[in-house]
């Protein structure tokens, strides 16, 4: 029954999350308010996760651990989804600065790295039996696969994807948004949260997985 009602609850947060993006990607803001969205809530993902490593810290009981990661994982989904979202959906308006790729390059570029983002996910789900947008977060510690490469190919193969977006739209705003914006916050949060509740849910066998593994980059897979 407990199961169940977290279960429910999960699909409800991602319920709402999925109700906002879509309500983001179908007003006609202006451009100054879609600029906001755009940057401004990658720019809250910052106090966001400092508050939650914050409270993760005060307790770190394993049960407590998964509650707060659950909460913060639908928050940061909220936060990034509504800013890449708007940053797609408005991409023409990013115009100023062409990047003269043809499509041959940009599609097959997409195409790749968006398979390589949904093989991620389905690697941490069989391996550590979780499910995506933290539904069911993972139960045992993936270091297999593409796991065994670097610690967070679902990060990487993501921004590749984005990349890979921006070349296809021949948009170098969008290309240094990524850059800029969008991946020193997404790495932020795995620095200084994702690591920290890995740590307390999984113990010295994700310090160990970790020592050997690089963080972002594919390395040579440890012993």
């Amino acid at each position: 029954m407990k199961n169940f009602i977290n279960l429910s609850v999960r699909v409800a947060l991602l319920a709402i999350d999925l109700i906002i993006w879509w309500w983001a990607l179908n007003q006609p803001f202006s451009e100054i308010m879609n600029l906001s969205l755009i940057t401004g809530s990658i720019l809250l993902v910052y106090p966001v996760v400092w508050l939650g490593r914050v409270i993760l810290d005060k307790n770190t009981t394993i049960g407590r651990t998964i509650r707060i990661t659950t909460i913060m994982h639908y928050t940061l989904i909220l936060l990034f989804g509504v800013s890449v979202i708007r940053a797609i959906s408005t991409y023409d308006d990013w115009s100023v600065w062409v990047l003269p790729v043809p499509d041959e390059i940009g599609i097959p570029l997409v195409i790749i790295t968006g398979a390589a983002a949904l093989l991620s996910v389905v690697n941490l789900a069989l391996k550590g039996l979780g499910a995506p947008f933290a539904i069911a977060l993972s139960r045992k510690l993936a270091v297999d696969w593409m796991y065994a490469w670097t610690r967070n190919p679902m990060v990487l193969a993501t921004l590749a994807f984005l990349l890979s977006l921006g070349i296809w739209f021949q948009s170098v705003l969008f290309i240094l948004w990524v850059l800029i914006l969008l991946a020193p916050a997404l790495l932020f949060f795995v620095k200084v949260y994702e690591e920290r509740e890995l740590e307390i849910r999984f113990g010295t066998s994700y310090l160990e997985y970790k020592s050997r593994t690089p963080m972002l980059f594919p390395g040579k897979p440890g012993k």
